[in-house]
């Protein structure tokens, strides 16, 4: 079996900083780490090769400096890493990246499974896994917290939704997104670490993919950030002190005015 692992170099969550020229992130000088959810898509891909045999491919788009995080998942498994950079894919949105990423895979080819972590952690957005699946043309199932079997072209898992979890089967090839409630991510091998260090890192430029220039980077970004600001701070709150039907009857009151108002 064949997984291929997207993932995202992301700044460290307690060091974001937005340029409030640019409306974007600073990157320089900000430490960057693996995006938290796609650690346990990494754990889950490696899982599933020791279940099932194959191997397991990650994959990033990034500036160069993103092959540091390609190593990191080698450490823990990762059989080899591909590096999807180029300055024509610079100030893509999730549209953009979710078509570029695709078509690395495509060029890939015969993948069977294909993993994300739900979201990312600077953005948030949750968009760009089932983006790569819509542009590939293939099934999917997003916020996966088991993966039970996987036999006859076919895989069966758990979805979590807020009532509890839905068991869905689908048709491979697939991709999915996982939540962090499925695994315990390991920690690096000293084997892993030697690897690391040795793994050729395959690069990828919009010239070796088979892509649509305006598809790509700010042309084929049709959402941008507008605006950032921090939300005023709230006024401070009223207490009512007493018996529950006074405090009742005054918050009604207070409610009441500020409808009012």
């Amino acid at each position: 079996m064949k997984i291929v692992v997207c993932i995202k170099q992301v700044p460290d969550t307690t060091q974001v900083k937005i340029d409030p020229q640019t409306n974007t992130l600073v990157r320089e000088g900000v430490q960057s780490i693996v995006n938290p959810f796609d650690v346990y898509a990494i754990e889950e891909a490696v899982r599933l090769k020791e279940r099932f045999g194959g191997t397991v491919t990650v994959i990033t788009m990034g500036p160069p400096q993103a092959e540091n995080v390609l190593r990191e998942a080698v450490t823990v498994g990762a059989d080899d890493a591909v590096l999807v950079s180029d300055r024509a894919f610079a100030g893509s949105d999730t549209l953009a990246t979710g078509y570029t990423l695709a078509m690395a895979i495509k060029k890939l080819g015969n993948v069977d499974m294909i993993i994300c972590g739900k979201q990312a952690s600077d953005g948030d957005t949750a968009q760009v896994g089932p983006g790569i699946a819509t542009q590939l043309d293939l099934p999917q199932v997003t916020y996966v917290n088991k993966i039970e079997d996987i036999k006859d072209g076919h895989a069966v898992m758990h979805r979590m939704t807020e009532e509890g979890y839905e068991v869905v089967q689908t048709s491979m090839p697939c991709l999915i997104t996982v939540v962090k409630e499925i695994n315990e991510p390991r920690l690096p091998s000293l084997k892993g670490k030697m690897k690391a260090k040795s793994v050729q890192i395959k690069s990828m430029k919009a010239i070796d993919l088979d892509v649509e220039d305006n598809r790509l980077g700010l042309t084929g970004s049709p959402t941008w950030v507008s605006k950032i600001f921090t939300p005023p701070p709230r006024p401070k709150g009223e207490i009512f002190e007493g018996e529950a039907s006074e405090t009742t009857t005054k918050l009604v009151g207070v409610l009441k005015d500020h409808l009012k108002g």
